[in-house]
């Protein structure tokens, strides 16, 4: 690190972003880097990192990032260093990540405008960036560094529609998204399935980490497009993920399913899930899974409906919807039931029986076992005379 107190002459923001500009373009063509490449570039992103956050014996100059900010924009710099993120050493990784989060949270001084100036222009003008940093999930030197900054990033709705209503070959244009189009499946979005399933663990876990929050921060994008892609989501998310051969994926992936569904804004999403007779043989499926805590996550989606009306209607429960205690229930979620009532009945008595000092885990139980013992026939099914 010598490099840092050598030829330490600061250089104005313009210079900066030139230079940099002009090295990334290099490294962006070769296959490998050489070392003073490296050196340049990292001496270069260390003075961007001082100059946007500071240190504890220098403070920011606002007109400094100002200048900065609207360089790195002007040049494009942004998308060279998300595009060859993974030619850099892991510290000047770790230093681009810190640029390009400062940069996304800048807001101008005096500006009425509660949106970051950069991350405002990308997303209107170079959605390409924010669908780059995804990409950093094809590599193990880059999925880090991307991870985390788009999980500050998805702070914004805007960012979050542009991964979820990307198509590839097509242009994406926020102003014009129509919700009611149903995905390809082919577009970055769906790409999270395979990082999650096949990617090595720590890669795994990060892009999990991410795809929870495009699901969970955005509520009401994200709901929309529940709505329209139901079945390509949930087809994918079971057999991918519910059934995932890694433990890790699978019970936070369950734990997950019942997140969404219990949010109050993907109520019509909880409704069309619980209507489902595959869906619930899946949950009764994980209810018979030896690993404990894979079976109460599985038991909290098959009376997930039952909480969720509780939820939103503490006061109603005649429309609680959930696959046992729901009065309404579909044909083929009846019919499975009823089908089943006698070994769910043997079974549900003892299902976590070691569980004794969770009243609610125990109270939920009990109410799902009168409910089963309660289930007449469907009315397709004669009763006994």
């Amino acid at each position: 690190m010598a490099f840092l107190f050598a030829r330490n002459k600061q250089k104005s923001g313009m210079d900066l972003v030139k230079t940099t500009s002009e090295l990334m373009q290099k490294l962006d063509v070769e296959e490998k880097p050489s070392p003073k490449a490296e050196e340049d570039v990292a001496r270069n992103l260390t003075q961007m990192k001082i100059a946007l956050q500071g240190t504890p014996e220098a403070e920011v100059n606002p007109d400094q990032v100002q200048q900065l900010v609207t360089y790195l924009i002007q040049d494009d710099l942004l998308h060279l260093l998300v595009t060859n993120l993974h030619k850099l050493p892991f510290e000047t990784r770790k230093d681009t990540q810190v640029i390009i989060s400062n940069i996304f949270r800048y807001q101008q001084p005096g500006s009425n405008s509660t949106e970051p100036v950069a991350l405002s222009h990308i997303c209107y003008r170079k959605p390409e960036i924010i669908l780059a940093l995804c990409h950093g999930y094809d590599r193990r030197e880059s999925f880090m560094a991307c991870g985390g900054v788009l999980r500050e990033a998805l702070k914004r709705d805007a960012v979050a529609a542009i991964i979820l209503y990307h198509e590839p070959d097509q242009t994406l244009d926020l102003s014009n998204i129509d919700p009611s189009t149903p995905a390809s499946g082919k577009g970055i979005f769906w790409k999270f399935f395979d990082w999650i399933d096949k990617g090595a663990f720590e890669l795994s876990a990060d892009a999990f980490n991410t795809f929870r929050d495009i699901l969970t921060r955005n509520k009401e994008i994200m709901a929309m497009f529940l709505q329209t892609n139901f079945d390509l989501f949930f087809q994918k998310y079971n057999t991918v993920l519910v059934q995932s051969d890694s433990y890790v994926t699978k019970r936070q992936s369950i734990k997950l399913l019942g997140e969404l569904l219990l949010d109050r804004a993907n109520y019509s999403v909880m409704c069309a899930y619980v209507d489902s007779g595959d869906n619930l043989k899946l949950c009764m499926n994980l209810l018979r899974d030896d690993r404990k805590m894979v079976s109460y996550e599985g038991f909290h989606i098959f009376k997930v409906g039952e909480t969720s009306a509780k939820a939103f209607s503490p006061t109603v429960l005649i429309d609680s919807q959930v696959f046992v205690a729901n009065p309404n229930k579909s044909p083929a979620v009846h019919r499975i039931l009823y089908n089943n009532k006698d070994r769910i009945l043997r079974f549900l008595p003892n299902f976590l029986h070691d569980r004794k000092e969770d009243d609610q885990f125990n109270d939920e139980k009990s109410y799902l076992i009168k409910s089963i013992d309660q289930l007449g026939p469907p009315p397709d099914v004669p009763h006994a005379s």
